[in-house]
Order: C-alpha cells, then structure tokens, then sequence
C-alpha cells in the first residue's frame, strides 16, 4: 500500500488532522492513563479518506 505524504491530504483534512492532534497533544498532558484511542480513530478515518482519494488517481 502506497505511503501518504502531506501533499495527499487536502487544505481541511491537513486542518482538521493538526487541531485532533493538538488535542492529543493536551490530553497527554493530563497523564497517561487518559484515553486518546478516540481521537486516533478520526485521525485514520482522515487518512483513509486521502488514502482511498490518492488510490483513485
């Protein structure tokens, strides 16, 4: 399977993938028994959307 690159991820996912890792980010903060598996997920759903995009090309 082909590796994505920044370049594959449009203006908003690039957004959207930088604010839920801020949000990770802050979270982690808080310590480590705090759950982040949820903001992951919609991390790789974005990454399967550009994925799938880039596959179609």
């Amino acid at each position: 399977m082909d590796d994505l690159t920044f370049s594959d991820f449009t203006t908003a996912e690039k957004a959207r993938v930088a604010a839920l890792t801020a949000r990770m980010a802050k979270r982690g903060l808080a310590g480590d028994s705090v759950d982040i598996s949820d903001l992951q997920r919609r991390i790789e759903r974005i990454e399967d959307q550009a994925r799938r995009r880039k596959q179609q090309q």
